[in-house]
């Protein structure tokens, strides 16, 4: 009889980090060559897209002055994952994902060029800027499953857990330098430069991925059945799971409501603070910065017995930091608790993608991956053209912290099943999750 789905993942029991997500499960992942110029590569594109990011949202406010806009723009970059993401990750789980990856890239690195050409050619309005913003994001949908699921491919079973903790530091240390550099850059030059330092960023992932050995990435999915219906599988996987289906019903409130912020900081820098683009860059290194202490803590922690309740936790830890960011207009009072939000934020997202990417089956991790991404990326686009708007309207503090306090009642709601899903992600095999569809919502 064959294994069930995840009986053909990683080794479930009592997973020890002091074996994975050590120092020493770092210098074991980062020996693998492949993986190691994949990391590379994908450092320096994830530092440029945070700082392009931030030099976007800071012309966004030049251009318009308004909250709306910087909604509509935050929309436009994140919302495309919510449609195109799924038919994305039943393709990752169809065909060579090293492939795959680098084409998109190639298709981002065509934005990246002519956001800074149509700057210096003078012509970049708001609708310019929003047409290449809806572009981006589209390449982005179609690509993030495939760079995700590719991961495991690079390197031993034994070692995918270290990477995917190298994974989230990198990701949160590109969050803070991305938007330092910028402030830097934005402060000193123009957008412009901002525009073409992300340019060669995106070249040299394009550059690391054609330097990689491995020929393909193809899974052993079937074809013969229809991308719609893998879609489906998919979907009724992620809800029949015991773990993973709240997992990543928590992560989208989460995502929808307490991240946005970050693409509300062009308005609190100038308005609420009075404040210039260094302030923006600031606060978004600030958030950035905590993102990457609470990713460190995260993977010393000596086992992954637990992790499932930090996850969950440190929900409420982002509400309360945001609550406590919106009380005051004294900038330098605001941004100790930014860095509580971002630890927050890395702990809640990051743990919860490590015990996905640990629980689901091999098969199913294309798109099971692009769940997440619609909800990584998607939440915040909804939450941010609807926190836009009301900004708009009532100022940036108070929709900020209503959202928080939402937050913090979906939070205490989790908590009743907090112990089906440790058990489930942390400690036994979960029971194979039926694929038909559920008789009624969980």
């Amino acid at each position: 009889m064959p294994n069930p789905p995840h009986a053909r993942g990683l080794p479930r029991t009592h997973r020890t980090m002091s074996q994975s997500a050590s120092f020493g499960g770092f210098r074991r992942a980062m020996a693998n060559r492949d993986y190691a110029i994949f990391t590379v590569g994908n450092f320096i594109c994830m530092a440029g897209d945070w700082l392009q990011r931030v030099a976007v949202g800071w012309l966004t406010w030049k251009l318009t002055g308004s909250a709306t806009w910087l909604g509509i723009i935050a929309f436009a970059d994140l919302a495309p994952s919510m449609i195109i993401a799924p038919l994305a990750g039943a393709y990752a789980d169809r065909f060579d994902r090293i492939r795959f990856t680098r084409v998109t890239n190639n298709f981002a690195l065509i934005e990246a060029v002519a956001l800074a050409a149509l700057f210096y050619l003078g012509v970049l309005d708001i609708w310019i800027l929003l047409a290449l913003t809806l572009y981006l994001g589209i390449v982005n949908a179609l690509g993030q499953p495939s760079r995700l699921a590719l991961v495991p491919s690079l390197l031993p079973p034994e070692d995918v857990v270290p990477a995917i903790a190298i994974n989230s530091i990198i990701f949160n240390i590109a969050r803070f330098a991305g938007p330092a550099a910028a402030g830097v850059i934005i402060a000193n030059a123009d957008v412009g430069l901002a525009f073409i330092v992300n340019a060669f960023a995106v070249l040299g992932f394009s550059i690391s991925l054609s330097a990689l050995r491995t020929k393909q990435d193809i899974p052993t999915r079937p074809r013969e059945s229809k991308v719609i219906d893998e879609i489906k599988e998919g979907l009724f996987y992620v809800i029949a799971h015991p773990g993973i289906g709240p997992a990543m019903l928590l992560l989208i409130v989460s995502s929808t409501l307490s991240r946005p912020i970050i693409d509300l900081f062009p308005g609190f820098a100038a308005q609420v603070f009075g404040r210039g683009p260094e302030a923006l860059a600031a606060m978004t290194s600030t958030i950035g910065l905590g993102a990457l202490a609470g990713a460190v803590w995260l993977v010393m922690r000596p086992s992954i017995k637990g992790l499932t309740a930090f996850a969950i936790n440190f929900v409420v830890v982002v509400a309360l930091g945001l609550l406590a960011f919106t009380a005051t207009d004294n900038f330098f009072l605001a941004i100790p608790f930014l860095f509580i939000t971002g630890a927050g934020f890395s702990i809640s997202a990051s743990g919860v993608l490590t015990l996905v990417q640990s629980a689901v089956a091999p098969d199913m991790r294309g798109r099971v991956m692009s769940l997440y991404g619609i909800i990584f990326r998607g939440g915040p686009a909804f939450g941010a053209l609807v926190m836009g708007w009301f900004a708009s309207m009532l100022g940036f503090r108070l929709p900020v912290a209503a959202a928080s306090v939402i937050c913090i009642v979906m939070w205490m709601l989790s908590l009743r099943r907090l112990r089906v899903m440790s058990r489930s992600l942390e400690t036994t095999p979960s029971p194979e999750p039926s694929l038909d569809p559920p008789s009624a919502p969980r």
